[in-house]
């Protein structure tokens, strides 16, 4: 059914750049949060980034904060994932995400990221990245 599928990762040398695409089809992009997440072995699935429904804002892990730019690209329904200054930590498989509507906090408020993996509808396979040293 709903199809997301992830693009450009592989290996680079530390302090290197990689950008990372998600096409999705058979769904309103639009109307859906898209978010990257990636995950190491023995470690749990990280939220990197996420972007609203038409690129107005963004919001990024602590981890990857100034180094990473998420965008999106609602005529070809494709997210991106802008990389710089890579390093060995770095090294996991990518994941793209897809969340339709906003989200419930809770506490009152509702925003349209999130941080927790299980909030999201759907998932792309993951592609590889790999930073040497």
């Amino acid at each position: 059914q709903v199809q997301l599928v992830e693009s450009g990762g592989g290996l680079v040398q530390a302090g290197g750049s990689l950008r990372l695409s998600c096409a999705a089809s058979r769904l309103m992009f639009s109307a859906y949060a898209m978010a990257w997440f990636r995950q190491a072995p023995e470690k749990e699935r990280e939220f990197v980034a996420a972007i609203s429904w038409h690129g107005d804002s963004t919001y990024y892990g602590d981890d990857v904060q100034g180094r990473v730019t998420m965008s999106r690209d609602n005529a070809k329904d494709t997210a991106y994932l802008e990389m710089h200054s890579l390093k060995p930590e770095d090294t996991a498989v990518y994941y793209c995400a897809a969340r339709k509507g906003r989200y419930d906090a809770g506490d009152g408020t509702s925003r349209w990221y999130v941080r927790e993996k299980d909030e999201y509808d759907y998932w792309g396979q993951g592609t590889q990245v790999t930073v040497s040293s």
